[in-house]
């Protein structure tokens, strides 16, 4: 069954590239079908709104192709047979962020278009969320170093740190139990 993990890696990347290529068409129809419905007043779009829309584009543009070719699987065209699977799209870590980005790129041009271009305001917590990636994981520890909060002092006797059944023998053989042998202390 090891084939197994392969194959359900390949469906997940399969459904994932095909969101990803939905992802470039349908928020653009979803967001000029909103702005008719619903705010007709700010078609044709203006100038800035379309320099927004391009400028976003491209990164999401961009993104979505590397992830749609780290994620296509790879068949024989004669059996079917899966080849690869591709990177898994679902691990942690950068492609993690690139959906995260591409979400909000999404999100940002349906929002613009049911709302208006008030809502491209949300696009800036990518750059404050990458701000805060490189404070936690790099800047703070360079400034500040890399201690550990200080511990406090180990204030428990050994009484405290030996174990119920240590405790229960040595209670015993204090008693002079015969069911308890003194062993030697190892060193």
């Amino acid at each position: 069954m090891a084939n197994a993990s392969a194959k359900r890696i390949a469906g997940q990347n399969e459904s994932a590239v095909k969101t990803l290529r939905l992802g470039m068409i349908v928020p653009t129809v979803i967001s000029v079908l909103l702005r008719f419905l619903f705010r007709r007043d700010s078609l044709p779009p203006s100038k800035g709104s379309l320099a927004i829309y391009i400028v976003t584009f491209f990164p999401a543009f961009f993104l979505s192709n590397y992830l749609i070719k780290i994620g296509t699987t790879r068949r024989d065209p004669t059996t079917g047979t899966l080849i690869s699977y591709g990177e898994d799209l679902n691990q942690p870590g950068v492609t993690e962020w690139c959906f995260d980005i591409l979400y909000v790129t999404w999100a940002c041009q349906i929002g613009s278009g049911a709302f208006g271009e008030w809502f491209w305001w949300l696009y800036m917590v990518i750059p404050i969320y990458a701000v805060f990636k490189l404070w936690v994981s790099v800047i703070s520890p360079m400034v500040l170093g890399r201690s550990s909060p200080q511990a406090p002092a180990d204030t428990k006797s050994e009484k405290e740190t030996t174990s119920k059944r240590q405790d229960k023998l040595r209670k015993r053989s204090e008693r002079g139990d015969t069911r308890v042998r003194a062993q030697p202390g190892r060193k």
